[in-house]
């Protein structure tokens, strides 16, 4: 059997590079091919399903009305109706990291979402932009956001809400850190066993078992492609909350 190693798979590899722009590589890579791609995808999915516009759906449509209807739904059950005016970001984040994910899955591909500077930039993005809605909306206000309902009265109900405001506090510049990790993590676990297994696929009787995991954890993969953006969005849905709404 033949040496594999499971996380060369994501390396990033310039295809085709430009002149250095003050001493920094610019470069067309494997995961700005990927990314491409994604668009395209989506531009010709969403294209073809809103140009039927038919009484009733075909595939295309249904599918795009689908997904369309469900995000909307989520957004406006986790967020409010006020916060369906920030739907299409939302959507836009939720489509592409989808895509990102499922054609991870495909052979020779490359999965973007499993470096963590590419979900960070999407969390950061998601973080710095609720955090200006937050104040644009209820102003200087928005600090009470990191005080805690029903603290007692007192020297010791101001020593516990002081523990309490700095625990929110940090709790709060974490939320960046742990959505863009729960993105990479669990994309790059199942690649990584995904390779794994892979590697034990051969000729003969023992091969067959290894190719009957592989193809059953690769349904599993799917499904985790799918559910991990919904939890992404969702937890955008319900960051937007907290900004429109607070406590």
């Amino acid at each position: 059997m033949a040496e594999t190693n499971p996380v060369e798979q994501f390396e990033v590899k310039d295809l085709f590079s430009f002149p250095h722009v003050s001493g920094y590589n610019i470069a067309f890579t494997n995961a700005s091919l990927c990314m491409g791609l994604v668009v395209l995808a989506i531009i010709l999915f969403i294209g073809i399903g809103s140009q039927e516009k038919a009484l009733v759906p075909g595939r295309f449509q249904s599918m795009v009305e689908l997904v369309y209807q469900f995000m909307l739904n989520t957004v406006r059950e986790n967020a409010g109706h006020e916060a369906v005016k920030y739907f299409p970001i939302i959507f836009t984040l939720f489509i592409f990291i989808l895509f990102c994910n499922l054609m991870g899955n495909f052979p020779y591909s490359f999965a973007v979402t499993s470096h963590i500077i590419v979900t960070f930039a999407f969390a950061a993005f998601v973080f710095t932009g609720v955090t200006f809605i937050g104040f644009y909306k209820h102003g200087m206000h928005f600090f009470h956001f990191f005080v805690p309902k029903g603290l007692p009265g007192g020297i010791g109900g101001i020593i516990l809400a002081g523990f309490m405001i700095v625990i929110e506090f940090f709790s709060y510049l974490a939320r960046p850190i742990s959505l863009s990790i729960r993105l990479a993590a669990n994309m790059t676990a199942g690649h990584i066993l995904l390779k794994i297994m892979a590697s034990f696929v051969g000729v003969g009787l023992f091969g067959i078992f290894p190719f009957a995991f592989l193809l059953i954890f690769t349904g599993f993969e799917l499904f985790v492609a799918c559910l991990q953006a919904y939890i992404f969005a969702l937890l955008c849905s319900l960051y937007l909350n907290d900004a429109l709404n607070m406590h």
